[in-house]
């Protein structure tokens, strides 16, 4: 499979988890504990196979970067946090080092 298709159903499965954490309610609700742990173990397999082939580096940035700002967004849709100015501005910064990063 092609290592940037892995590394976006990586990302899937981290904004998966990290977005079920609130949900897990510090792990006492066993449904979206379970979510939690099937996504972040989903996502760190899909991503040490795309360090296969592709540099940590450039692997990291991209996943990190879009895994935080996906987060925040389903923050704002789903658990109906604030989304403001200020907010918009850091995620466009986060999206912006991850493209630096990467030319």
């Amino acid at each position: 499979m092609n290592s940037y298709v892995l590394l976006a159903l990586s990302i899937i499965g981290e904004v998966f988890g990290s977005s079920l954490l609130k949900a897990s309610n510090g792990f006492r609700n066993l449904l979206p504990s379970l979510g939690v742990v099937a996504g972040y173990a989903a996502a760190f397999y899909m991503l040490s196979i795309t360090l296969t082939e592709l540099p940590i580096g450039t692997v990291y940035a991209i996943w990190s970067g879009a895994g935080t700002a996906l987060t925040a967004m389903v923050g704002v849709m789903l658990y109906k946090e604030a989304f403001n100015l200020k907010k918009m501005m850091v995620i466009m910064l986060i999206i912006i080092g991850v493209i630096l990063l990467n030319i």
